[in-house]
C-alpha cells in the first residue's frame, strides 16, 4: 500500500513548479520520466549510478553506489525530489543525510522493490517528521513505479 505524508501531491507540485530536479537510482527510473515536461518548469533528471567519480567513492568507503550517488546528490544546490526505485541503501543513505542535516528533499519518494533490506528501509523513511514522502509498504516496487509517481505529479501541474 502507498504511504502518504500530510499534504505530500501539494507540496511536491509547488517543487516542481519552483524547478525542483528529479534524482534517481536507476537509468531505467531515469529514462521513464517526461524530461521534457518537467524542463517546462526548469527541472532536470539525474542518475549517477554509473558516474566513475561514484563508482571510485563506493569503491574507497566500501559502501553501494546507491550510497555514493546520494552523497554526490546531496551536494547538489537545488530544490530535490528523490525517486527511488531499486535500491534500499539509497533510502538508508538519505535517512541518514537528513538526520545529519546535510539534506532537506522536496520529495522522496521510496518504491524499492525486493527483499534484502527493502521494508526496513522504507520504514525508516516512514519516521521522518519533515520530509514529505511517498512510499509503498512491504517489498513491491520498482523503478517503473517511481517513474509514474514522477509523471503522475508533473501531468497534474
Amino acid at each position: 500500500s502507498l504511504c502518504f505524508s500530510d499534504n505530500v501531491v501539494a507540496k511536491a507540485m509547488d517543487a516542481i513548479r519552483q524547478g525542483a530536479c528529479i534524482v534517481t537510482d536507476t537509468q531505467m527510473g531515469r529514462s521513464g520520466i517526461n524530461k521534457r515536461a518537467l524542463a517546462r518548469y526548469g527541472g532536470e533528471v539525474y542518475c549517477f549510478m554509473s558516474d566513475e567519480d561514484v563508482a571510485a567513492t563506493a569503491k574507497a568507503n566500501g559502501t553501494t553506489r546507491a550510497t555514493a550517488s546520494m552523497d554526490k546528490a546531496a551536494q547538489l544546490d537545488k530544490p530535490l525530489i528523490f525517486a527511488i526505485g531499486n535500491a534500499p541503501t539509497a533510502l538508508v543513505r538519505l535517512y541518514e543525510l537528513i538526520e545529519e542535516g546535510k539534506l532537506n528533499p522536496a520529495l522522496i519518494i521510496g518504491v524499492p522493490v525486493g527483499f534484502v533490506n527493502v521494508v526496513q528501509s522504507k520504514e525508516l523513511i516512514l519516521t521522518l517528521e519533515d520530509t514529505p514522502y511517498i512510499v509503498a509498504r512491504g517489498r513491491k516496487g520498482g523503478s517503473n513505479i517511481a517513474a509514474c509517481i514522477c509523471n503522475a505529479l508533473i501531468y497534474m501541474l
